[in-house]
């Protein structure tokens, strides 16, 4: 069953969180599809993982690139999983109904924003009711993450 990880943003948005995510997923030798809730916010991932750090590159690719079955990691609008990915990320409140056909799920949401919050607790229990394990993870002073 697909695992479901929760992460809860505080000091950072999702374009400056997920590169230290997308590192350790692809550090494990994963595929990675991260969904983002349009085209500009695709971009924006897109910019952001680009200038990450000077010193390091996540390969990464989306539909302005083409060749999808080539990058390790895959930025979309939809709901879609061309890489052949095992990991799915889901940022700005976007969902899947793919979801059950990933190994891991990380739902990434903005904790400073009340409706992001109040969105991702339904969707947490809906998971729970669907059967699904998941975890909440708290994001630190630090930029880290804290199981809770």
């Amino acid at each position: 069953m697909t695992e479901i990880r929760f992460y809860h943003l505080q000091t950072q948005d999702t374009a400056q969180a997920l590169p230290l995510i997308l590192t350790k997923a692809l550090a494990g030798d994963h595929r990675i599809v991260v969904r983002a809730a349009n085209d500009k916010d695709v971009e924006k991932l897109n910019e952001q993982l680009w200038v990450f750090r000077s010193e390091s590159f996540l390969p990464h690719g989306s539909k302005k690139d083409g060749h999808s079955e080539d990058q390790p990691i895959w930025l979309t609008d939809i709901d879609e999983n061309p890489n052949k990915a095992d990991v799915l990320i889901l940022t700005g409140g976007t969902s899947s109904e793919q979801v059950s056909d990933y190994n891991l799920c990380c739902e990434m949401f903005d904790g400073r924003n009340e409706d992001a919050v109040i969105a991702t607790r339904k969707k947490w229990k809906t998971y729970k009711e669907s059967g699904f394990e998941a975890t909440y993870w708290q994001q630190n002073e630090k930029g880290g993450w804290d199981k809770k």
